[in-house]
């Protein structure tokens, strides 16, 4: 298997692991990681998810010469596979990390498209890179990227190809902390046992919320948001958060 799986408490790993190929993303990953994302997403134990890679990769994209093999015997060829894993990660309802430990590029970087945060090493460099092949992408590149960084800026990786740093895209906002390469693992898992603290139920629907107000009008946006507040005073989440806040206590959040 080329992705490693492994639960830390209560955050889970996903770690590409071909480091001879840059963790091109090929059968032997998607499969495993659609799987994976859909068992989590209905495991109540793990409550954040954290994506890295081994060696000096996050993620150099789909495995081009994969994809010019013929469809699998189940029907179901590279393009197939890796249009269910992106929407794996777009309507995974926990909150996913993108630990970013070396380059991440074209579907490498489709992948942090899909993350809610983004921690990466000083390393890391990023890139859209499917200009370099005369490939368009297919997760995300196009209709994500000018959202999360300045247009000039995301056309700027669409069409050189070229590579930007971390320090330059937490400048931009894309990356949310650069840290030492070798912090990097100890800084998501820390991140993400800080966001298991919270309410499962709280964090799932501030999550669906803030995707959701990307594609509705600022009246729309408020509309939703405060049908949605009502509905969740009705949660055992919101009863234990008052009634810890009040005792001075830690709540026991149950995700309901």
């Amino acid at each position: 298997m080329s992705l490693v799986i492994e639960q830390r408490g209560p955050v889970g790993w996903l770690r590409l692991d071909r480091a001879d190929a840059m963790n091109a993303l090929n059968a032997g990953i998607l499969r495993p990681a659609i799987d994976q994302l859909h068992g989590w997403g209905g495991d109540a134990s793990v409550r954040v998810v954290a994506i890295t890679g081994t060696g000096r990769a996050f993620c150099a994209g789909a495995d081009l010469r994969e994809i010019l093999q013929p469809a699998a015997a189940d029907g179901k060829d590279l393009l197939d596979l890796g249009t269910q894993f992106y929407a794996a990660l777009r309507n995974f309802r926990k909150p996913l990390i993108g630990a970013v430990n070396g380059v991440a590029l074209a579907g490498g970087l489709e992948i942090l498209l899909a993350c809610d945060l983004v921690i990466a090493a000083e390393s890391a460099r990023f890139g859209d890179a499917h200009a370099n092949y005369a490939v368009l992408p297919g997760g995300g590149s196009t209709a994500v990227l000018s959202r999360r960084l300045p247009p000039n800026v995301a056309k700027y990786l669409l069409l050189t190809g070229e590579t930007l740093t971390a320090l330059q895209l937490h400048s931009w906002g894309f990356v949310n902390e650069v840290v030492p390469d070798a912090d990097l693992v100890a800084r998501v898992q820390q991140l993400g046992e800080a966001l298991a603290a919270k309410s499962p139920l709280v964090l799932a629907r501030l999550k669906a919320l803030a995707n959701a107000a990307l594609d509705r009008s600022v009246a729309d946006a408020l509309l939703f948001e405060q049908l949605e507040s009502r509905a969740h005073m009705h949660s055992h989440d919101f009863r234990e958060g008052l009634d810890a806040f009040a005792s001075g206590r830690q709540p026991k959040f149950e995700g309901r």
